[in-house]
């Protein structure tokens, strides 16, 4: 499955189509998943559970949902998004990742 059969796929059980409402949900949803997935990790860190990686896996899987209704809601598709973001991270670290550029780069204006 591509990033963008997932996008369109996940659409189906979106419950708005209004493009704000979309923004929104996809928002505030990426604000309660990613919680959850701290949560999980906090379970492990400081309550003495195991690390439960399949309930990791289930929380990114919704993470990923509610990053393709915001991504649909901005007009863009995942395939984009994941473009952009490798393209951006080859200009600051073209020969993979050195923790000297990632202390000394320039801030950016967004990212």
């Amino acid at each position: 499955m591509t990033l963008n059969e997932y996008q369109s796929l996940a659409q189906r059980t979106s419950s708005t189509h209004l493009v704000s409402a979309m923004i929104e949900n996809g928002i505030l949803g990426l604000c309660g998943e990613t919680g959850e997935v701290a949560d999980i990790y906090k379970k492990y860190l400081y309550q003495g559970h195991e690390f439960d990686r399949e309930a990791m896996k289930i929380e990114l899987g919704d993470v990923l949902w509610y990053v393709a209704e915001l991504a649909t809601g901005l007009g863009v598709t995942l395939e984009e998004v994941a473009a952009g973001n490798i393209e951006k991270l080859r200009k600051r670290y073209p020969d993979g990742f050195e923790a000297r550029r990632s202390v000394e780069r320039e801030e950016e204006a967004h990212g």
